[in-house]
């Protein structure tokens, strides 16, 4: 990423980047009114913004160790651009913290202590472009500024961090909206909140029960019933039985729904929520059958029924199959709602579309839509290549369906348990 950014010259635009101490994060000013949980791992971090100028006059005793490398941090490098001037640059990816210092009081003295443990013996004797710290603080004027620092940072990723795409999966996660990058170790906590633009990014089923369901009072049902291959479904690349077995590795779940009962601020419930991880959330016949039995156990116990949606429709894999979940689940829905006079509501999430847009999505009493949720039937490239005609940006988004009447509310995710709390005692 800085790599990228640097090389398109980006950083002084989005920075400001002047002869100025400046505080920056990969991706935000890292300014005081960041994140506190940040803060408070930053304050262990060493930076040259953490001394005071007082410290800086004591160099000598510092260099007592007639070792430079004792005293700059690994993750800082000294630079000088076109204009002669000198920078020191100290940043530390995991912390989010970029930094560049030009207190030209502070440099001088580091540059002639630097020279000086340069033409030592030490260096006299490893003076050689193997030396990594020789090829590290070697002032190279012939680059301009942007190319110097890109020449650091890159060989500092390469050869320190190694970030790869499967490195950073590991730390990030980027959203899809701002393609932003969010630290994974805070998102949760954050409900998979983009931090950058406030786009809601996916939810894993678990984590969704977890906001919903008060502690303690989740109780599953029907988690041991898997799925099989009933039409022996050919492909070429993995059959269908192992794919299977793959996404439940994956996502330690049987299926693409979990059902069960709980309370959501005290109020017993029965809530079935999908999963997109696993195979698309896509619908089959385990899927159908476990939100069909939650349907008639809330009907025989007279419980409020609250179905998450999130999938790309039904599974091609069973065929037809497949298809008639739709019709049993409305059918189920049909004696909850109609004949006993019990209250289904429906949460659709990105993104909501083939048959379950067509059957139980668009069924609840109240239906409820996450900000800038993707709810379609068909999707905009099937609709284009089947009629041959543009489909408007937008115009599968949460936001312009509301518009049009199709839901009745758009719930962020922050206030979506105290909105059901709401309903539910109203109802």
């Amino acid at each position: 990423w800085f790599n990228s950014m640097l090389f398109k010259k980006k950083l002084e635009r989005r920075c400001g980047l002047n002869k100025s101490m400046d505080s920056l994060g990969p991706i935000e000013n890292t300014s005081e009114s960041e994140d506190p949980n940040l803060k408070d791992r930053a304050k262990n971090i060493h930076s040259w913004r953490d001394r005071d100028n007082s410290s800086y006059s004591n160099l000598d005793s510092l260099f007592g160790v007639k070792d430079i490398r004792n005293f700059i941090s690994d993750d800082t490098f000294i630079v000088r651009d076109s204009n002669g001037d000198s920078y020191s640059i100290y940043f530390d990816i995991e912390n989010q913290i970029f930094e560049i210092d030009n207190d030209h009081s502070f440099l001088s003295e580091l540059e002639s202590a630097f020279y000086s443990y340069w033409n030592s013996s030490y260096l006299n004797n490893r003076h050689t472009s193997e030396d990594p710290y020789y090829n590290r603080y070697m002032y190279d004027t012939q680059y301009s500024w942007n190319n110097h620092i890109n020449s650091c940072i890159d060989s500092y990723l390469q050869s320190q961090i190694c970030i790869e795409t499967s490195i950073l999966s590991h730390l990030w996660v980027q959203c899809e909206n701002c393609y932003g990058l969010n630290y994974k170790k805070f998102l949760k906590s954050k409900m998979n909140i983009c931090e950058q633009c406030g786009y809601h990014l996916k939810m894993s089923s678990s984590d969704r029960i977890e906001l919903s369901i008060d502690p303690g009072t989740w109780d599953p049902m029907d988690e041991d019933m898997v799925s099989l291959d009933p039409i022996e479904f050919h492909s070429e690349e993995e059959p269908y039985k192992d794919r299977i077995d793959s996404y439940q590795r994956k996502t330690g779940l049987t299926e693409a729904v979990q059902t069960g009962i709980g309370r959501l601020n005290g109020i017993p419930v029965a809530i079935g929520v999908m999963d997109f991880q696993f195979m698309g959330g896509s619908m089959g016949s385990v899927v159908g059958e476990k939100i069909t039995r939650l349907i008639e156990y809330a009907t025989n116990k007279f419980l409020p029924l609250i179905i998450v949606c999130a999938s790309g429709g039904a599974r091609m894999q069973e065929g037809s199959l497949s298809l008639m979940q739709m019709a049993k689940i409305s059918s189920a829905l049909y004696d909850y709602q109609s004949n006993k006079k019990l209250f289904y509501v429906s949460i659709l999430t990105s993104p909501t579309t083939g048959g379950v847009t067509a059957s139980f999505g668009m069924l609840g009493d109240i239906i409820i839509a996450e900000p800038n949720a993707y709810i379609a039937f068909a999707g905009k490239r099937v609709i284009e290549q089947t009629l041959n005609k543009t489909v408007p940006e937008g115009s599968q988004a949460a936001e312009y369906l509301f518009q049009k009447g199709l839901f009745d509310l758009i719930v962020p995710r922050n206030p979506l348990k105290s909105v059901l709390s709401e309903l539910l005692k109203l109802h």
